[in-house]
């Protein structure tokens, strides 16, 4: 899971240095499969088929302003001011690593901003909650609760997941919930953790390809996500490059913060 979530995390920071007007989310899809196959790794969203769906036909989710999440790749350039939800998975050795993260194109709204820097600080509170003997819930409750501060729509619809050999396995992790509810985290579970906020209502629909979910009042969403790792001494982010990891977790970074 370390192996693989490092990869992923690899081509996340490289398609984020793609983001600029003008490019196209088929080019940025392109880039992401090659990374992927070079790394030794399968594009788990390419051919996945969630019961009663069309297969997913792309390496990566691109989704749009208004896109949620699942959105399709296409040749329309991207524009100064839009946002871009990027989601992706590869599987390596038989274990998935699933990562998300709102990208700006250009320069953006403060209103954008706000929303994307709030989303990412839900990702990291939530990931805090991932304490062994803590339970499901209280990752909920910690999206939830810094997401209201601010009114933003929070997306029921749709959830993190329990991630493993397989992309999606129990449990579900909703982005609201109340403390020391649903199940108890132990060591050794990986999750996916990933808030989708809006800048409106939480509400959702379906397009007409099956797939991409927009927000119901056309208002933009922003998306990120994180594979982490429930050790006895409590979370480590997995879908980090060696460069972050080091940041993060090193004995300098540890004295720094304290």
């Amino acid at each position: 899971m370390r192996a693989v979530g490092e990869l992923i995390a690899e081509v996340r920071e490289a398609l984020r240095a793609m983001v600029v007007p003008g490019v196209t989310t088929l080019e940025l899809n392109a880039a992401a499969e090659k990374m992927m196959r070079d790394g030794g790794s399968i594009p788990t969203f390419i051919g996945y088929k969630p019961h009663g769906m069309v297969p997913f036909p792309y390496a990566i989710c691109a989704s749009v302003n208004e896109a949620i999440v699942h959105g399709f790749s296409n040749d329309t350039p991207l524009r100064e001011g839009d946002i871009l939800s990027l989601d992706m998975a590869c599987t390596l050795d038989g274990f998935v690593g699933d990562t998300a993260t709102t990208v700006p194109v250009g320069r953006i709204s403060d209103e954008l901003a706000q929303l994307v820097r709030v989303t990412d600080e839900c990702l990291a509170l939530g990931i805090e909650q991932c304490h062994p003997n803590n339970r499901v819930g209280d990752i909920g409750w910690a999206v939830q609760s810094h997401a209201e501060k601010y009114g933003y729509g929070i997306v029921r619809d749709y959830t993190g997941h329990g991630i493993g050999r397989r992309m999606h396995e129990a449990p579900q992790i909703p982005n609201y919930g109340r403390q020391g509810t649903r199940e108890k985290i132990r060591p050794g579970y990986c999750f996916a953790i990933e808030p989708m906020l809006n800048l409106g209502s939480g509400g959702t629909k379906i397009l007409d390809d099956g797939w991409t979910v927009v927000t119901s009042d056309g208002k933009s969403s922003a998306h990120a996500e994180h594979t982490i790792a429930v050790t006895a001494d409590g979370p480590e982010i997995l879908t980090l490059t060696k460069e972050q990891k080091r940041a993060l977790y090193s004995p300098q970074a540890e004295t720094a913060t304290a």
